[in-house]
């Protein structure tokens, strides 16, 4: 459960860069335009980047301070941004005013459409000053910068280090077990109060986002968004190792794990490690006896669906005589261990 809500609240940053990313595009192209007009003489005092004027520096603080004052009357979900409030308004409204000439696709966002271009152009138009490799997306360049960027508070925990101290102190609730924010319906407790929010959604049934190409509904948007790749057949997660992507953060770890040779899960019974979770509980059977697959025609259970599955091989190939004979040889030596 703590490694899920680890890589919700990752979703979740992603889905805050991606905003902020469409909001820093714009400004960029601002600023092209205005270029000579006048000095950078406004600085941050957190990460030194320069801007015009007092109101631009003003803007960027919030992602230093996380204030988000721009709240969405219908969700309650809040932005750093006037510009993100108003595109997220979109997910509620049904408005996608950004169309695909190719295939006729709309998007609620111009970043989201130009991001959908790429499925017809092949193209990753955003690369990076260090390394020099290329995205698809501006979110996912800025998500790879982080590799190279200076991460100064550090987790004594882990050792994971962070370039926001407000994301060091949500990543430690992970070692804490702290669990402020408490479900008016149950006993649980969460990390994050977006992951509180999403769960008191199952009490109530409440699922706001729909999918407009299957119908399909989610009570949170970042599990919207990531069901639509499905869709799209967008990959934004860029394996830094090497050239696969993923459509989910989750299954990129688990991918970037064979090149770090980090196994995380280990069983408690015989010490063997494994690159997730999955592995592990499948492992796990092997200890407990657990047999879930069964032969439905000589009723032998494995431990495993392969092992199912390469079984059924030798009734693939039996002839009806061949299966009697062996239900006879098997029958003559179940007696057989009887009468012994």
């Amino acid at each position: 459960m703590r490694h899920t809500e680890h890589t919700e609240e990752q979703t979740d940053l992603m889905e805050e860069s991606k905003e902020l990313s469409e909001v820093e595009e714009k400004l960029l192209s601002c600023s092209k335009a205005k270029k000579g007009r006048g000095k950078k003489s406004f600085t941050c005092t957190q990460c030194g980047k320069s801007f015009t004027n007092k109101h631009n520096l003003e803007r960027h603080a919030r992602v230093h301070t996380g204030e988000k004052p721009f709240t969405c009357d219908q969700c309650e979900k809040s932005f750093t941004h006037k510009e993100s409030l108003t595109v997220h308004i979109r997910v509620h409204t049904g408005e996608r005013p950004f169309a695909c000439n190719e295939c006729g696709k709309t998007c609620i966002r111009a970043s989201d459409l130009k991001a959908h271009m790429t499925v017809h152009t092949k193209e990753n138009p955003h690369s990076c000053s260090e390394c020099g490799k290329s995205f698809s997306r501006l979110d996912s360049l800025y998500a790879h910068k982080k590799i190279h960027g200076v991460r100064a508070h550090v987790c004594f925990e882990c050792g994971k280090a962070f370039i926001h101290v407000k994301h060091l102190k949500q990543h430690e609730r992970i070692h804490t077990e702290e669990k402020p924010f408490k479900c008016s319906y149950c006993d649980k407790g969460f990390s994050q109060p977006a992951n509180l929010k999403a769960h008191e959604k199952i009490h109530t049934g409440e699922k706001p986002y729909t999918c407009d190409q299957c119908g399909k509904c989610f009570n949170v948007n970042s599990h919207l968004k990531r069901h639509m790749r499905i869709h799209t057949g967008e990959t934004p997660y860029k394996c830094s190792y090497c050239d696969k992507s993923f459509r989910l953060s989750e299954s990129l770890q688990t991918h970037e794990r064979i090149h770090t040779g980090e196994k995380p899960y280990t069983c408690d019974q015989c010490g063997k490690s494994f690159t997730n979770k999955c592995n592990l509980d499948g492992h796990m059977r092997v200890h407990i006896g657990y047999k879930p697959y069964t032969c439905d025609q000589c009723g032998n259970s494995f431990t495993f669906h392969s092992n199912l599955k390469n079984h059924m091989k030798i009734h693939a190939v039996e002839t009806p005589d061949q299966h009697s004979l062996k239900s006879q040889f098997l029958q003559t030596v179940d007696e057989q261990n009887c009468i012994e």
